[in-house]
This record gives structure tokens, C-alpha cells and sequence, in this order.
């Protein structure tokens, strides 16, 4: 895989990843249905675990296509802050979008 493709690759997973815990009831995508909606709490910590996934992701992909670059904490903080910024769209949907007008029971 070329350099290019693997950049856009991950900019593509950390979309989708980044909205996951939004738009989904599901613990980790794949675990039982919660018989209440998920907290924000079980959201934020599942937006963590994407992230480090994430994360991991990319370095396997660095390490794939050459020797790994040496990062700072700068760059760390950089890319959590990118990953909150894509999961808005998702957080936007969940929590401030806003809802239709229920009908009334007796009409």
C-alpha cells in the first residue's frame, strides 16, 4: 500500500470510529443490547478504546511501509483532538439534534 493510501485509509477509519459510540446502542459495536441507552460515560469510554484502535491501526501501518517516526507528546495531543473533532457530527446527532414534536395520544 502506498503512503497516500494509507493516510486516507486511517482518516477513514478514524471517521467511522469516531462516530460509533454516537450512532450505535451497542457496546462495542458487537456486545449485548443494553436495556436502557447507553450512557455518556460507556460512550466516552468507547470513544477512548476507538481511539487507541485507531491509533494502533496507523502505527501498523507505519511500521508496514518503513521505519516509525519518533513522536512527542505534541503529537499525541494533536491527534486526540483530531478524533474529538471528527466524532462531532456523531455527537451532534446523538445529543443536540433537535427532535420532532411527539403527536398528541388523543387525536
Amino acid at each position: 500500500m502506498s503512503q497516500g493510501a494509507a493516510v486516507w485509509w486511517v482518516l477513514v477509519v478514524a471517521v467511522v470510529a469516531a462516530n460509533l459510540p454516537f450512532v450505535n446502542e451497542r457496546l462495542f459495536v458487537v456486545g449485548p443490547r443494553p436495556g436502557a441507552v447507553k450512557s455518556v460515560a460507556w460512550r466516552l469510554l468507547e470513544l477512548l478504546a476507538y481511539a487507541l484502535a485507531t491509533w494502533g491501526a496507523g502505527l501498523a501501518l507505519e511500521s508496514s511501509i518503513g521505519q516509525r517516526s519518533p513522536q512527542g507528546w505534541e503529537f499525541y495531543a494533536a491527534g486526540l483532538c483530531l478524533f474529538l473533532t471528527l466524532a462531532s457530527p456523531g455527537f451532534v446527532w446523538r445529543y443536540l439534534r433537535r427532535q420532532s414534536p411527539r403527536e398528541p395520544s388523543g387525536a
